[in-house]
């Protein structure tokens, strides 16, 4: 059918049958949409790949187990969060976008960007942060890049997604407050700036309520009060029961189920227990879907592999962490004598395990990268096996070969079968025959590098403070080698900030004691004060901070100021930033903000802005970081709505969570929070209300000209005003509400 002949899906919809539509919401089969023929209904298909594109050849599968395309394999996300550079993440998806078009495929499946509640989360590398304001700024610019290239994007995973013990089953209890401050924030971030095609809803059940049939979460919320407009797409075999999850929102169903679900959803509306007109809404948002991958799709569309491997290094050369640098270890002159350490330095993990993994256009390693940018010839001892059996002979190859060096680079990590979607992680513990490795090298040469791979983070305190030098490699994508070899050697400087706390040891983190639940429900209970938050309410001491990383040179803040807030106006925070160091370098300059006089629980301080801002050495420049005033607002659990509370609040302009350099204050106005008055109001609330200050007065009988000893106020503050029956003589319930109605009246 021709551009000027195909029907609107207006016009599609009314030709088809019943069944017709009933087949449109669900699969085809694992990764693809349902054709109508007989209307020129084409089928899309949509497919993993939050950091590439996962197009499979053969039969289709959510573990990763068969193959695929070759596509680029981007850094995951747990890399991309610590570049703090939105800039960077648009060029990103913009390439992910071009390599769907080439690959006929019509919706990518991601980002994914559910807080990274507990370190333990096998998941992790496929999130991006443990704070709602950076993964919502980093997963809008991932979407509007993917989008740009007339491929659909599909924000994942809806909502509470946070373990994958239970996965499939586990409810996830958490108040009000948390649930929307910390773990929707990010999405209600994603929704109302971008507009993904598709928002994909998770496994999991939300205060006992599958998310897949959770009316409140996938209409109220996302269409009604955010006003997503979009498909609602069900994770791969979410749905427990599809007429309940099309009535309460879902509009795609995958994979198929071979028809069997359609019948039911046929059988409800024939017996008048499903709405046809709920059905009729589902399927034309997915013709709406088809119609846009169509409209957009470039059958000539093709992506120059060489170039994207080439973002893939300079992305993964941004996302690295320097934790460490002692004496200015790093960078390596070239040359310098190195003894390059580990089997993952020749043989790199650089993605996670499960649904996203890609095969990747090309494949670096850190040895022959390193070895390509030193000057002298580079030895390398494996150290240890991949497999984590122990070998005598291994590690005393390592130590002898490690006393002839001038640096020794120990390259550590995670193994895929300790973390990996499907399960979670049982500690933070780097393999045993690593760490007893690292611990022989760094006895026979102290000036040891540890290059990190990893998609969560792990326990470094068990070494730290005998290390020089930590990089933090993450998991870097297929060009991870060369990107650590280019910050080895200071081609790179290194720029990434942690976008996650790294402990002291898991005893200390949030949900420790509340992860990962048991028969059937995990709870919240550490509610808002998830990562940093967490540690600094209770200043507790931590292995590195979040927002934290070091630069081959260094920078001085001065002249902070912020705007003086005004009505319903945004605040605009000002700092001069100088590199004050030899070499150019990026700064990423973080806003925390706070409300020590706060009315309501809150942490200390929480990200609202930050800039990642690049000198040259001498160069200084005065940065402006705008704080919305909506991201000052907290969850009112009295009116359910966001409320800015009027106060002082300070602002600190820093370097990381626990490096504040500059500090200032700004009275911010409230929004106005109306609650009627009744019998179970305080008499502090009464006295907080101005039209009801009459009440007490009269309530007491002329006690305001005799005067009220503060003391006693303060004690019956909290005593509801109905209950001050029987304690004041002639005050009657009555009389009591005359003058509540009065007073709310008024």
């Amino acid at each position: 059918m021709t551009e000027s002949t195909r029907r609107s899906p207006a016009e599609t919809m009314a030709r088809l049958s019943l069944e017709e539509k009933a087949s449109l919401t669900s699969g085809r089969d694992f990764w693809s949409t349902e054709a109508v023929p007989r209307e020129n209904v084409p089928s899309i298909m949509l497919t993993d790949g939050p950091h590439g594109v996962r197009k499979q050849t053969g039969g289709g599968d959510h573990l990763g187990l068969n193959a695929s395309v070759p596509a680029t394999c981007f850094p995951p996300a747990v890399a991309l969060g610590c570049s703090f550079d939105p800039d960077l993440l648009e060029r990103v998806g913009r390439a992910l976008g071009e390599e769907a078009q080439a690959l006929q495929v019509g919706v990518l499946l991601g980002p994914g960007i559910n807080i990274k509640r507990s370190p333990l989360c096998g998941r992790n590398f496929e999130y991006l942060s443990e704070d709602p304001l950076l993964s919502g700024i980093l997963g809008t610019a991932l979407v509007r890049g993917i989008q740009s290239q007339g491929v659909g994007a599909s924000l994942k995973h809806f909502a509470v997604n946070n373990q994958e013990t239970d996965r499939m089953r586990v409810s996830a209890d958490v108040d009000p407050r948390p649930l929307h401050e910390i773990y929707l924030r990010g999405f209600r971030r994603v929704v109302r700036e971008a507009q993904p095609w598709t928002v994909m809803c998770s496994y999991n059940r939300i205060n006992g309520v599958f998310a897949s049939r959770n009316r409140w979460l996938l209409t109220e919320l996302l269409r009604e009060q955010w006003g997503f407009e979009g498909l609602v797409v069900s994770d791969w075999g979410a749905v427990d029961d599809r007429v309940a999850a099309l009535a309460a929102g879902l509009d795609l169903e995958m994979p198929s189920t071979g028809g069997r679900t359609d019948a039911q959803i046929v059988a409800a509306v024939r017996a008048g227990e499903l709405d046809e007109s709920l059905l009729d809404t589902a399927a034309i948002r997915v013709l709406e879907l088809v119609d846009r991958a169509v409209t957009g799709a470039d059958p000539e569309a093709s992506f120059d592999a060489d170039a994207h491997h080439v973002l893939a290094r300079e992305v993964a050369g941004q996302c690295i962490v320097l934790l460490k640098n002692d004496d200015d270890l790093l960078p390596l002159a070239p040359d310098t004598r190195l003894a390059v350490i580990g089997e993952l330095a020749r043989d790199p993990r650089y993605q996670g395990a499960g649904s996203s993994r890609i095969n990747p256009t090309r494949l670096d390693d850190a040895l022959d990268e390193i070895r390509a940018l030193a000057a002298n010839d580079v030895a390398f001892a494996a150290g240890y096996a991949a497999d984590g059996s122990d070998s005598a002979g291994l590690v005393d190859e390592a130590v002898a070969l490690a006393r002839t060096a001038d640096v020794a680079v120990v390259f550590l990590g995670v193994p895929a079968e300790l973390e990996s979607e499907g399960f979670d992680r049982d500690d933070l513990e780097l393999p045993a025959n690593q760490t007893a490795l690292l611990d022989a090298v760094v006895a026979a040469n102290p000036s040891t590098v540890v290059v990190l791979s990893n998609g969560g983070v792990v326990r470094l305190s068990g070494f730290a403070d005998r290390v020089p030098a930590i990089v933090e490699g993450w998991l870097l994508g297929q060009a991870g080698g060369g990107a650590v070899a280019d910050v080895l050697f200071g081609v790179v400087n290194p720029s990434g900030r942690l976008a996650e706390t790294v402990p002291v040891r898991l005893e200390d983190t949030p949900a420790f004691g509340n992860f990962p639940g048991e028969l059937g429900h995990v709870r919240y209970g550490e509610g808002l004060h998830v990562g940093y938050r967490w540690y600094d309410a209770r200043d507790l001491d931590v292995a590195f901070p979040f927002g934290h990383g070091l630069s081959y040179t260094t920078f001085g803040y001065s002249d902070a100021t912020v705007d003086d807030a005004s009505g319903d106006a945004d605040l605009t925070v000002r700092v001069t930033v100088a590199n004050t160091g030899s070499r150019a370098g990026a700064e990423v300059v973080q806003v925390y903000v706070g409300l020590p006089s706060s009315s309501v629980t809150r942490p200390p301080r929480e990200l609202k802005g930050f800039a990642k801002v690049h000198l040259d050495p001498g160069e200084s420049r005065r940065v402006e970081i705008p704080v919305r005033r909506d991201d000052l607002a907290y969850w009112d659990t009295r009116v359910d709505s966001w409320i800015v509370e009027g106060g002082t609040y300070t602002v600190e302009i820093g370097a990381s969570s626990r490096d504040i350099r500059q500090r200032c204050t700004v009275d911010v106005p409230g929004d106005p929070v109306r609650l009627p008055l009744s019998m179970d109001s305080s008499i502090g609330e009464l006295l907080e209300n101005p039209a009801a200050a009459d009440i007490l007065a009269q309530a007491f009988g002329a006690l305001g000209d005799a005067g009220i000893d503060e003391s006693v106020l303060k004690m019956a503050s909290s005593m509801p005003i109905g209950r001050i029956v029987g304690f004041v003589p002639g005050v009657s319930r009555e009389q009591i509400q005359q003058l509540l109605d009065a007073a709310n009246r008024a």
